[in-house]
């Protein structure tokens, strides 16, 4: 089932998508959302979509700047730009840009959904295309793969994407096969990765940047809610509960 995430700044227009679709005939479920672009590049990784509705314009980051931001990371995302007709030119302009489609508000239920199908296709032909080749992921692989993730994990930079590039995969491949071999999602691997080494600074006091940086986590609000999530507590209290001991 493919993932999808709807980037917004208006609700009613989020909600309207939300509803505008059969998603289950696709194939597809509604794994998250976000009002602007910087919201959703400190999500992504958690909701791992593997496709993208984006509003052109949004303050802060706009449509087509989450766009540049999105391609260079996450090389196998589907990217649909939501625009109003005002800034339809300004949209085709960034033709360069790897988007499958440009599509006017509002937007029409049929024409959304004779997109979605077209995307589907493509990405089931690329998924097809993994399963039957030599480069099957076998749990050696995923093994590969885990210790890998052990062994650099403090990298900022790496990503479900950067990983399956690294080892010659497709990401939405990747994730599906790392989640049937470990019974976790790929995601909640490299937390767990981050966090356990996390509570071991944590338990020496160190400061929270400083842990947030030594775990590959430099955003301190998603540090402090990643660690809160898996510890159940914040930084703070850890640290204070675990002083002089």
């Amino acid at each position: 089932m493919y993932r999808v995430m709807i980037i917004d700044d208006e609700v009613s227009a989020r909600k309207l998508l939300q509803a505008a679709i059969d998603w289950k005939s696709l194939d597809m479920e509604l794994v998250g959302e976000a009002s602007s672009g910087i919201e959703a590049i400190n999500i992504i990784d958690d909701l791992h979509p593997d496709i993208v509705f984006v509003d052109i314009c949004m303050p802060f980051m706009n449509g087509i700047e989450f766009t540049e931001v999105a391609t260079k990371r996450y090389k196998d995302l589907v990217i649909i730009v939501l625009t109003g007709f005002d800034d339809f030119e300004y949209a085709r302009q960034c033709v360069r840009l790897p988007v499958v489609e440009y599509m006017l508000k509002p937007i029409v239920k049929k024409d959304v959904a004779e997109v979605l199908a077209q995307v589907k296709e493509k990405l089931d032909k690329q998924n097809t295309h993994m399963q039957e080749s030599g480069e099957g992921i076998t749990p050696s692989c995923i093994g590969q793969i885990t210790q890998y993730l052990n062994d650099n994990f403090t990298d900022s930079n790496i990503n479900l994407t950067s990983v399956a590039q690294h080892f010659g995969f497709n990401s939405s491949y990747l994730s599906r096969k790392f989640k049937q071999e470990t019974g976790q999602s790929f995601v909640e691997y490299l937390i767990k990765c981050r966090m356990e080494k996390a509570i071991v600074l944590a338990k020496a006091n160190k400061k929270m940047f400083f842990t947030a940086n030594e775990v590959g986590i430099p955003d301190p609000n998603y540090f402090s809610r990643c660690f809160k999530k898996y510890t159940g507590i914040t930084y703070s209290e850890y640290v204070n509960s675990h002083a002089g001991k």
